[in-house]
């Protein structure tokens, strides 16, 4: 059975899975939140939109938490591949491995729920004591629609609906992205579960409805009219509701490696759960 423990005291140089996530900057020169503790969030775009600086900033925040632990999983390995070392698992080019360490995430969801149920909790809180799990998945679309037989595309996608669709409540929130915004990859069934979604440059207004939602292309919300040299630009829709145009910040390799490092120090100088 998991166990909700005593939260862990911060340290020097760490920052909180339940602080708010610094995204970027607006049309207004405002910087952009987003709470990512209670929130699942969808990120697609074209090759070089700005996917994988998107992707960064998020591992990176949580990587810096000691109160978060990273499930990651990257069909190429080199975009998460840095943040490996801070990780409870890292799983590469295996739709085996990732639907191995789905169901794993699976049963511990259960098992939260039942350890809320005992306690009188609805859902986890930051003073509940166990730690948010955050899960990367990049890039949606290699296990959804290319490697292994359609059983296990099959088996992989419902996972990801399960832990997107429950999850939230017992403190286990998936990010997931994708190069490929079509709806054979992300139907609307589990994109509408996603309660954020950020739209980086895509070919068609229909790519970006398929991010976004059905409709906002029409009142004028596409990430098809993003200019194609303009990398980092996309649309957000998080607290709100309406799509917010902003350019995401942007760490370098050796910033990635060096904040890396940083995090897998923090992380090695003591067992937080």
């Amino acid at each position: 059975m998991h166990r909700f423990r005593n939260r862990r005291l911060p340290a020097a140089g760490s920052l909180s899975i339940w602080q708010k996530v610094f995204l970027g900057i607006d049309e207004n020169g405002r910087a952009v939140r987003v709470s990512l503790a209670e929130r699942n969030l969808l990120i697609g775009g074209e090759p070089g939109a700005g996917k994988s600086v998107a992707l960064n900033l998020l591992v990176a925040h949580a990587a810096l938490s000691l109160d978060c632990r990273l499930i990651l999983v990257d069909g190429k390995r080199v975009e998460l591949g840095l943040w490996a070392g801070c990780a409870e698992a890292f799983v590469g080019p295996s739709i085996t491995d990732a639907i191995t360490t789905l169901k794993a995430l699976q049963v511990e969801m259960d098992e939260r729920y039942d350890m809320l149920l005992s306690i009188g909790h609805r859902k986890l809180t930051r003073l509940t004591g166990a730690r948010v799990v955050l899960v990367v998945i990049d890039e949606l679309a290699y296990f959804s629609a290319t490697v292994g037989e359609s059983r296990q595309q099959k088996e992989f996608v419902g996972l990801v609906r399960d832990l997107v669709a429950r999850g939230r409540a017992a403190g286990i929130i998936v990010v997931a992205a994708t190069q490929r915004p079509s709806s054979d990859i992300v139907p609307t069934s589990l994109r509408d579960l996603f309660g954020y979604r950020w739209a980086f440059r895509c070919s068609t207004h229909a790519s970006s409805d398929v991010i976004l939602g059905h409709g906002w292309a029409n009142e004028g919300y596409t990430a098809a009219s993003i200019d194609p040299a303009a990398r980092g630009v996309g649309w957000l829709i998080a607290e709100g509701g309406i799509p917010r145009r902003l350019k995401s910040a942007f760490l370098t390799d050796v910033q990635v490696v060096d904040l890396a490092a940083h995090a897998a120090e923090l992380r090695n100088g003591g067992d937080g759960e």
